[in-house]
């Protein structure tokens, strides 16, 4: 099991900017230790004008492919589970993401953005998820919010893993935590 201290959980509501702490993290910590072996993925927005139209998974190294869409592309996207108005298109999710979640005796940090519904209708993600927690290697990742005040059952699981570290974004804190974390994931790479 992760030591104590070693998963950092990021959590808050929907655009509050989960995505974008990771990426600054992930930024400062690749300028500050260059040679830091990072895998892993984050999603982000495709919008088209001003209408968000679907999520991409982007690798740590750059490499991209559909999340989910609203736009309907081929027959098969038609039997792609939902959520909300979104397709999820789980065969791509999984040919980016799981590679990205293997333990490797060399990786120093792993990235989830995220652990939420999406990404959880893939049967392999979650098993992968609980491999990196368990391989010991420090873990920086994104769960939503509950939704009526119930979480899903993976986030419930990763929350309440006694090496977890909840850090609730909003909008007048996300600098703060920030900071926070990069410098608690400074300390912990550098004695690693």
């Amino acid at each position: 099991m992760a030591a104590a201290g070693k998963c950092f959980l990021v959590t808050g509501s929907p655009g509050v900017g989960k995505t974008t702490l990771i990426i600054r993290v992930l930024d400062a910590l690749k300028q500050f230790i260059p040679s830091l072996k990072i895998q892993g993925f984050y999603t982000r927005e495709v919008r088209e004008g001003c209408d968000r139209v679907g999520f991409e998974v982007v690798t740590v190294d750059g490499r991209r492919g559909p999340l989910a869409s609203t736009i309907i592309t081929s027959r098969e996207s038609h039997k792609w589970p939902n959520v909300g108005r979104y397709k999820v298109d789980v065969s791509s999710f999984e040919s980016l993401a799981l590679p990205e979640l293997e333990v490797k005796e060399d990786t120093d940090l792993f990235i989830i953005d995220e652990v939420g519904k999406m990404e959880l209708f893939s049967a392999s993600f979650f098993p992968a998820v609980l491999r990196v927690l368990e391989s010991n290697i420090p873990l920086l990742a994104t769960v939503p919010v509950p939704k009526s005040g119930r979480d899903i059952p993976g986030v419930a699981r990763l929350k309440n893993h006694p090496g977890a570290t909840i850090y609730t974004l909003n909008t007048s804190n996300r600098d703060a935590m920030k900071e926070q974390i990069y410098s608690n994931l400074v300390d912990l790479l550098q004695n690693h």
